[in-house]
């Protein structure tokens, strides 16, 4: 009896230590950086030190850049993780820019996270992280960019890692940093009509990195997403986003049930804040923990080793669920 105990043991932990634990951590993506008791919760469970919180972005917008979209600080945002000052440049703020340009982006990038970082006392690490999807056509002055950014701020530069860029490097480039993220989400858009999950196909994303161990930067971080939306689609099949819509909020008598995820609105009025009319669909767009594990078992036998970043640290995204 004790044989065949000890023997139950032993094949439980082979077949547990057959998954791995990733230590994990959250992006914070919202404009005011403020906690509710589910977030600090969360948040403090997670593995790993740090928190990649969105400062500001950048844009272009009639020829000067233009931080939008600064963080403010509400006083219940308080952590004991150090943060990843995060930044945001569209594309477009790429084309056609000097060295000149490149420079000035760059003093000012840092100086405006210095100043926000001092201003609301947060404890940052020696890393800035950039975000941008750039392409063939801006890759040298990004990756200019990217090096005259570690220059001025004597940090460790970080950047985002789309599934389009791992798929066509050699014609959008491999960027000049020690560390990427690799965005395992924005499979497809979801303003398009398509029966796939915008959010996270699985199958498109397997496709995109099928080549992934050939990816010359080998310290590789994976962001996974957790977050939901409604996708709203009217009489003209134009679509519009409302983020945050679960399942459950389809379940409403005013509601006709199209599939588990769908619905058409039987009666005009305001629904999450928006006046939707009669006819219209609302097609709901969420993560499962078994697609996640999926996409963290392709990984797996393409990155030895990687920490998971999931987007977004939100009330709405990680009550409830199990990390």
């Amino acid at each position: 009896m004790k044989a065949l105990k000890l023997l139950l043991i032993l094949l439980l932990a082979v077949s547990c230590s057959g998954k791995k634990n990733h230590p994990y951590t959250f992006y914070y993506w919202k404009t005011q950086l403020k906690l509710d008791q589910e977030e600090k919760k969360a948040l403090d469970k997670a593995s790993v030190p740090y928190v990649y919180t969105r400062f500001f972005d950048i844009d272009k917008i009639g020829g000067q850049f233009q931080p939008v979209a600064v963080i403010t600080k509400d006083k219940s945002f308080q952590t004991d993780k150090q943060i990843v000052p995060t930044v945001f440049i569209t594309n477009q703020s790429m084309y056609r820019i000097s060295a000149e340009e490149i420079r000035f982006l760059a003093k000012n990038i840092n100086d405006l996270v210095q100043k926000k970082s001092k201003e609301y006392g947060l404890k940052i690490n020696n890393e800035i992280q950039i975000d941008c999807d750039w392409t063939a056509g801006t890759r040298n002055d990004y990756f200019k960019f990217l090096k005259e950014l570690k220059k001025v701020s004597g940090k460790e530069i970080t950047c985002t890692l789309r599934l389009h860029q791992v798929k066509d490097k050699n014609q959008t480039g491999v960027p000049p940093v020690e560390k990427v993220y690799l965005m395992c989400y924005s499979t497809s858009s979801p303003l398009e009509n398509s029966n796939k999950n915008s959010i996270l196909d699985v199958t498109i994303l397997k496709s995109y990195l099928s080549k992934l161990e050939d990816y010359p930067i080998k310290k590789t971080e994976v962001a996974l997403p957790i977050y939901s939306w409604g996708i709203v689609t009217n009489h003209l099949e134009k679509h519009k986003l409302i983020n945050a819509l679960s399942r459950k909020d389809l379940e409403n008598p005013e509601f006709k049930k199209i599939s588990d995820h769908e619905v058409e609105i039987m009666k005009d009025g305001f629904y999450f804040g928006s006046f939707l009319s009669k006819g219209f669909r609302i097609k709901v767009e969420e993560i499962s923990d078994e697609q996640l594990e999926d996409v963290v078992r392709f990984l797996e036998k393409k990155i030895p080793d990687f920490n998971v970043i999931y987007y977004q640290l939100d009330s709405k995204f990680v009550s409830n669920r199990d990390f």
